[in-house]
């Protein structure tokens, strides 16, 4: 005899379920492995069949890649034995199953012919027990992978099933990385033992998954849509549209340039939320900044420059790269040696970057957008040379270095000259605004929004007293400054 692997699905647990491929299999065997004897089929076999299973492996072992590891390497070598070996799971081989694609996969380096014997899975007993159809966008989750997450990784504005949830705790973990996204009371429908005469579908909602007593081996979630738009791939569609030849006019004449300006404002805008601190407005801002991006996406995918797809793998694997400590197995201690590894690595690819160009790569401040706000675009300089040493210790000598800078100022006698030193002064204001972990660009921006509450008051009382602000003397003008202070 050929040695041989059998891969055999079970079903979901009722034996009626079973193909007759499989029934004829089993009463022609005389032995067979089991990944878990906790299966409703298994007490429908043949009597003659000698049934071994891996259940203590489960018990013994600490983690199930340690189960799965030791499983399929028992299995491979059974399968060298002149009789082969038959090795059967719950439901089908192939779906929701880890051990049997990597046997196969095993099987394949080592010559050794695998036969596939399907078997129902759970995935069509559960349809039913709902009475939905899949199509056209349910996603089809593994719980424990979901449980590891710390979002859910699918469209919130289409169906889920979440399968596997073999427990109250494996409940617990999904719930709340659901309720990232999803309202506590989000209705959902849990399916126990789909295709068998102890299938149970609950109505629960979510803060309430991991209470259901029946939660078990064939426990599996119903996850109904959050409101359509809810998701980035429905507005991602929402944009192509608009720019499709049945879209908007408007938005099908836009440029990467004509928007340039929109981009720059819902930037702005959405700093105001920030500063005000106003979560409605923040959401509202950050819902328009995001349309421009995509919106600028677009037109890239459409001349073949880049697609929004490319521009997520960028920034992912940028993050990846530049955060061994979380990703890798770089030790770090505080936010000091992450930010100074930060630079390291920058520069390092700044070092790759010039070699792929001849020389020509960036430097340490390169990378700082001239575009942005002066303020804001020194204290970055400022940041980024600090990173690398360059800076004074301790704030005293920012300090010396305002006052040495203001007399510098005074004694400059052109327009010229004075613009250096104001330039210089301002400079190393934003580097004290710096030491004191002040953002000079937000300070600022407080400033004149308290500057113009305070003159808005000054306006208003002055029509209140029956006059124009220009008819007000100085010393009313101050009077109702200091009134204003004190709102």
């Amino acid at each position: 005899m050929t040695p041989m692997i059998t891969l055999l699905g079970l079903g979901p647990g009722n034996p009626a379920q079973l193909t007759l491929e499989a029934m004829q299999l089993l009463e022609s065997i005389p032995e067979i492995y089991l990944r878990t004897s906790q299966h409703l089929t298994v007490e429908s076999f043949p009597t003659t069949l000698q049934v071994h299973s891996f259940d203590d492996l489960y018990e013994t072992l600490q983690s199930f890649d340690a189960v799965y590891a030791q499983l399929i390497d028992q299995i491979i070598q059974l399968a060298k034995r002149p009789q082969g070996v038959v090795y059967a799971v719950p439901g089908h081989p192939y779906v929701a199953e880890a051990t049997c694609p990597e046997i196969a996969r095993r099987a394949r380096l080592e010559g050794i012919p695998v036969r596939v014997i399907e078997g129902l899975s759970f995935i069509e007993p559960t349809f039913t027990a709902l009475a939905i159809d899949p199509l056209p966008h349910l996603a089809i989750v593994d719980a424990l992978a979901l449980a590891d997450a710390h979002v859910p990784p699918f469209p919130s504005d289409a169906p889920a099933l979440i399968a596997q949830i073999y427990s109250r705790a494996v409940a617990n973990e999904v719930k709340l990385t659901l309720m990232e996204i999803y309202p506590d009371e989000h209705p959902t429908r849990m399916v126990h033992a789909a295709g068998t005469n102890q299938e149970l579908v609950e109505e629960l909602p979510l803060h309430a998954i991991d209470q259901s007593q029946a939660i078990g081996l064939l426990t599996s979630l119903f996850l109904p849509p959050l409101v359509k738009g809810s998701s980035f791939e429905t507005f991602h569609e929402l944009i192509a549209h608009l720019r499709a030849p049945d879209g908007c006019p408007w938005d099908r004449e836009q440029t990467h340039q004509s928007l340039r300006n929109n981009l720059l404002e819902e930037t702005y805008e959405a700093l105001e939320a920030l500063d005000a601190d106003d979560a409605d407005h923040m959401r509202e801002e950050f819902g328009d900044l995001m349309l421009q991006i995509i919106l600028h996406s677009q037109i890239a995918s459409e001349y073949g420059e880049f697609n929004i797809a490319q521009v997520f793998t960028g920034i992912y694997e940028k993050i990846i790269r530049r955060h061994p400590h979380v990703f890798g197995d770089l030790k770090v201690e505080g936010v000091k040696h992450v930010l100074q590894n930060w630079e390291k690595l920058k520069a390092a690819e700044r070092d790759e970057d010039s070699k792929e160009n001849r020389g020509k790569g960036k430097g340490l401040l390169d990378g700082v957008a001239l575009a942005l706000p002066a303020l804001s675009q020194a204290e970055e300089i400022q940041r980024r040379a600090a990173r690398v040493g360059f800076d004074w210790p301790d704030v005293l000598g920012v300090v010396d270095k305002i006052d040495e800078e203001c007399h510098e100022l005074l004694r400059a006698d052109d327009i010229a000259s004075r613009a250096d030193e104001l330039g210089d002064l301002l400079f190393s204001v934003v580097n004290l605004a710096r030491h004191y972990e002040i953002d000079a660009e937000s300070a600022l921006r407080e400033t004149n929004s308290r500057f113009r509450k305070r003159f808005a008051h000054i306006e208003s009382s002055a029509r209140a007293s029956g006059k124009t602000v220009n008819e007000l003397s100085l010393d009313e003008m101050e009077r109702y400054w200091q009134e204003a202070k004190k709102l």
